[in-house]
């Protein structure tokens, strides 16, 4: 271990005698300085071409620092509407619930449609790109946009959540899910296949126990991460806490706002340990005792006094 600072001649001795690694090193700094430059220059163009001056957004960042300071000013608690506020905490929860569980379960069977290791004869081959297509298509419009579409179909309420939620869920977890089916060992289902068992259980006992744990960690972190966009919704009209947040905004009470992001935090924070506390469970596993016949157990012998 170098303790002791080194001369110059050692230096220039060391560069000498590992000119590949410090041709190296100069290579990766002028790398570095030319990414960095790089971003400048896009950051410059940005604010030229869009027409953004210097002053608006020193401006605007000044702007923002006074929001941050009025939400941590509390004023009126005593007459704030807490049964109001966490009612729609309550039903954002029930939103994310209801699409994203539902969705979870529709998604599973697509998945296998869209899986190429499960369609994979000339037959079966359309069916998963015309699936894949499908479920592109579900994912390709944000959650905010189906809300829209949703609102003006079924009017505004929860209805029109739980469908936005369910429908670009079932776009991402399907193509998901198909893919944590592709990743999986296919020497188990070629096993089952030679000892006679037909497709289903092949698919079952041979894909999905090896993809079960990729289902089940994708289906804990969408619930907790629909929790966290759900609050949009409730700015088109699609019901929940987003309610809330846009008619306290239009109404500058920024410390309301602050804390109804207090609670959908804690609410994530509870929500990730369960989800730690089940993928411990069911994906690591838990240790099983060995099993123990009391019958079995070696009497203990009677001593004779």
């Amino acid at each position: 271990m170098l303790t002791e600072s080194l001369s110059s001649a050692a230096v220039a001795e060391i560069k000498r005698s590992n000119p590949e690694l410090f041709s190296a090193q100069r290579r990766y700094l002028r790398s570095l300085a030319l990414m960095g430059i790089a971003v400048l220059a896009y950051y410059l163009f940005f604010f030229h071409f869009y027409g953004i001056p210097w002053a608006t957004t020193l401006h605007g960042l000044s702007e923002i620092g006074r929001y941050f300071i009025r939400m941590f000013v509390w004023q009126n608690v005593s007459q704030w509407p807490f049964m109001y506020y966490f009612s729609q905490v309550g039903i954002t929860l029930a939103i994310v619930f209801a699409g994203t569980i539902t969705a979870t379960f529709l998604a599973l069977p697509l998945s296998f449609l869209a899986a190429r290791n499960v369609m994979s004869t000339p037959l079966l081959k359309p069916i998963a790109l015309i699936v894949r297509r499908v479920l592109d298509v579900l994912r390709g419009l944000d959650m905010a946009i189906w809300g829209l579409i949703f609102v003006r179909a079924v009017g505004m309420g929860p209805l029109a959540g739980v469908l936005s939620i369910l429908v670009q869920d079932l776009g991402l977890l399907g193509k998901l899910y198909a893919e944590g089916h592709e990743a999986v060992e296919r020497s188990p289902s070629r096993g089952l296949r030679a000892l006679g068992a037909n497709p289903l259980q092949t698919h079952r006992f041979g894909i999905f126990t090896q993809s079960f744990p990729t289902f089940l960690a994708l289906s804990l972190y969408q619930i907790e991460s629909n929790t966290r966009s759900a609050a949009v919704l409730g700015f088109v009209g699609a019901g929940g806490v987003g309610l809330v947040y846009a008619e306290n905004m239009r109404l500058w009470n920024w410390d309301v706002v602050m804390f109804i992001t207090i609670i959908m935090v804690v609410i994530v924070m509870i929500m990730d340990k369960i989800s730690s506390m089940l993928r411990a469970k069911y994906i690591k596993g838990e240790d099983i005792p060995v099993y123990e016949d009391v019958n079995k157990r070696p009497k203990p012998m009677a001593v004779k006094h």
